[in-house]
């Protein structure tokens, strides 16, 4: 595996110092009885560790988030649950800045005590975060580095955004690098990306064939197996002209997933389409579930059957490697959870390096108990799939491009992702 090429926080000196931390506290929420109420911790808990290791630094934290896609400011979309949930895993007082940028929010950052820790309102209030107007952003991002002598960024589910707060302000800031949550998510996916021990098996799934194109055609001369289920699967099977009934089929790339299978065929690697499926007449169909070989003409599948479970649980455990990103049907619905879990429960018995690249992959780890059993299950869903397909990821570019002594610009680079 190739090594990281941007600053960690083990190797940058940030005692007693200001630091500005970005994180991805964008959780979940439900209306509760006295206000919005977190579903779903788990990204605030990711960042601990960074948090703690900067309070044990007597450092003086600004942390900074995005939460939902609010237009302008709503109370709905403010960051006082995820900022009370904080205080509570931190075992001390956080201080809510009722406000992002400005005099009495550098004053407040200045005011800190070491291992002191304040929270900014959802960057995505202001209307320079998402960088419509370049004068606009850049001026927003001066204002982020006023509150911070040392840039962290530990939201790698953001880090494939080209906002201000992950591209844009690294510039201003005195240093910048990455926390431990990222360190970890670049080290673990960079080892999908280059150096995989093999037999390496990828595991493909989701509704959409567009989704995964550029997943596929960078996996083409990585993997040795190749996996394919969800909806995304009857695509493929139509051009190889199995009946598919009424699946889900994106009759526009039809031609795509053919040369899609052509670019496997060409690199020795093997895909794996399922042999049998659970289908209903339709979703809203309750109780009309069972398992075909064969879909007919008014049914659709909803999952991938016992006999796919089998053959793909035979591959994923010769495996030294296996990357997996998206479910093999509804599994959010039990009758369809099968194919899901039976690839799940494969994985994480797998005796190989075994990563979940987010999303729903992550979720469904989680909802059957089996996340901890995978070495690596990513925090970012978009952003760990433009990782693999070997994208710049625009947060790891600016903290690159400021470790090199150039204008970040706010764009990503050419330079690989994230590693050298």
């Amino acid at each position: 595996m190739k090594a990281l090429d941007v600053p960690t926080l083990a190797t940058m000196d940030v005692a007693s110092r200001r630091v500005f931390v970005r994180v991805d506290f964008n959780v979940p929420m439900e209306d509760g009885p006295n206000g919005p109420v977190i579903t779903d911790d788990n990204r605030i808990r990711a960042a601990l560790p960074t948090l703690k290791y900067l309070r044990e630094k007597g450092c003086k934290l600004v942390i900074a988030s995005h939460l939902g896609r609010p237009k302008g400011v709503d109370p709905k979309e403010s960051l006082e649950p995820a900022a009370a949930r904080l205080a509570e895993l931190l075992e001390c007082e956080v201080v809510l800045a009722h406000d992002i940028v400005g005099e009495d929010v550098e004053l407040l950052s200045k005011e800190l005590i070491p291992g002191g820790v304040m929270m900014l309102e959802n960057l995505r209030f202001h209307p320079g975060e998402k960088g419509g107007d370049r004068g606009v952003s850049e001026a927003f991002a001066q204002a982020l580095a006023r509150l911070g002598d040392i840039y962290i960024n530990d939201a790698f589910g953001a880090m494939h955004r080209a906002e201000t707060s992950i591209a844009l302000a690294v510039e201003y800031f005195e240093s910048a690098g990455v926390g431990f949550l990222v360190q970890k998510e670049l080290e673990a996916l960079g080892r999908c990306v280059s150096g995989a021990a093999r037999p390496y098996v990828a595991i493909l799934g989701g509704a959409k064939v567009s989704d995964k194109i550029a997943v596929i055609e960078s996996l083409a001369n990585k993997v040795d197996h190749l996996l394919i289920g969800g909806a995304m699967a009857y695509t493929f099977l139509k051009v190889q002209g199995i009946e598919t009934g009424r699946s889900r089929i994106e009759t526009d790339k039809l031609d795509l997933a053919r040369r899609l299978l052509d670019r496997c065929a060409t690199h020795n690697v093997v895909v794996h389409l399922p042999v049998d499926h659970v289908v209903n007449a339709n979703f809203e169909v309750e109780g009309g579930e069972h398992v075909v070989t064969t879909i007919g003409s008014d049914e659709m599948g909803l999952d991938i059957g016992p006999a796919t479970v089998s053959a793909f649980s035979a591959v994923i455990a010769t495996a030294q490697t296996v990357f997996w990103n998206g479910p093999m049907g509804v599994f959010e619905r039990e009758p369809y959870a099968g194919g899901t879990r039976g690839v799940a429960e494969a994985c994480a018995s797998c005796g190989g390096y075994t990563v979940v690249g987010g999303g729903d992959s992550a979720a469904a780890a989680a909802k059957f108990g089996l996340a901890e059993r995978f070495t690596h299950v990513s925090t970012g869903g978009g952003a760990s799939l433009e990782f693999i397909e070997g994208k710049d990821l625009p947060g790891v570019a600016a903290i690159r491009a400021k470790a090199r002594g150039r204008p970040t610009g706010g764009r990503a680079n050419p330079h690989g992702p994230g590693l050298s």
